[in-house]
């Protein structure tokens, strides 16, 4: 129990065999079972063994579900209709990440499984809870097809003007949640998008939205993760890496593919849909020796992660 309510773990079968094992803890997702080339089910994500170990990780967002505002939020302030919100709790820097100390990653949801395919999880954020405005009730329903998709469904209302970005933080590694950094850095990776968001040195972004083309940042056509990681470029140094929005389009609306990632270790491909305009792309620069599902240790830049977002801040 946390909170004295009930954590539980729920798996996810579709008709092919994919496995999705998801808590109702933080909405994480703890395992994706998918096939590989030779047809041998194969865990595509990081995560821990126990709730546990969640609690003491110092990598809270292991397949968590991020909110209520996914991202960086400057100084933990914001403005809507001429009141200021200024007691966002601070756990990034001067800034709030990710909802701040104790976001929808660190709460229990209620979860109600639909069908063998299909949850449901729910959540009531109170009035002033991390100090953001108003009860948001947000719903998230997983679904996992048997064309071995994850569709992720996000949902909510709230009773005052607010600000909301909400995006999965799974780690990803297509050659086995514990194949290490070098063989993600030998994912192939393509990102739909010309421009991304440049960010200062506290990884705020700027203002600009500047284009890839002829920078470390391009990824229009495929390229290794590993490629021009550790290139002289100031937007790579001071991130520790690529950890920086990719402006997919300047609006929301129609679902499209932002990216497709290819590991020939293994034969694994995945593809990422959204409807958001943006999508932060993670490598896990600030991930540390975390102890993993079978006991696996994860280190730097050992699982990628692809958040479909609005533009952060």
């Amino acid at each position: 129990q946390i909170d004295g309510k009930e954590t539980a773990l729920y798996t996810l079968c579709n008709k092919v065999g994919a496995e999705l094992a998801i808590t109702n803890y933080g909405a994480k997702i703890v395992s994706l079972m998918v096939p590989d080339k030779n047809g041998k089910m194969t865990d595509v994500v990081t995560g821990h063994n126990s709730i546990e170990e969640y609690l003491t990780s110092k990598e809270p967002y292991f397949g968590a579900i991020c909110g209520r505002y996914g991202n960086r939020i400057a100084a933990g302030k914001f403005t809507i209709d001429g009141v200021t919100y200024d007691k966002l709790a601070i756990n990034n820097g001067p800034n709030s990440l990710h909802g701040g100390i104790k976001g929808f990653n660190a709460v229990v949801w209620d979860a109600k499984q639909i069908d063998e395919q299909t949850i449901e999880l729910k959540y009531t954020s109170a009035d002033g809870e991390e100090g953001f405005p108003g009860e948001l009730k947000t719903t998230v329903t997983y679904h996992l097809t048997n064309e071995n998709e994850v569709v992720i469904s996000y949902q909510a209302s709230t009773d005052k003007p607010t600000v909301l970005n909400l995006t999965n933080h799974s780690y990803f590694n297509l050659a086995g949640h514990d194949a290490g950094a070098e063989s993600v850095m030998n994912h192939l990776v393509q990102i739909h998008a010309e421009e991304y968001t440049p960010t200062d040195k506290l990884l705020i972004p700027t203002g600009e939205i500047a284009p890839v083309a002829g920078t470390p940042m391009d990824f229009t056509t495929p390229k290794k993760i590993g490629q021009d990681v550790d290139a002289d470029f100031e937007q790579l140094i001071m991130a520790g890496g690529y950890d920086h929005n990719y402006a997919l389009t300047r609006k929301k609306g129609e679902m499209r593919e932002a990216a497709v990632v290819w590991c020939e270790e293994s034969g694994i491909q995945m593809k990422v849909y959204t409807d958001l305009p943006g999508m932060q792309f993670y490598i896990g620069n600030f991930i540390e020796q975390e102890n993993g599902k079978a006991g696996c240790v994860y280190g730097k830049r050992s699982g990628f992660c692809m958040e479909t977002q609005y533009y952060p801040n």
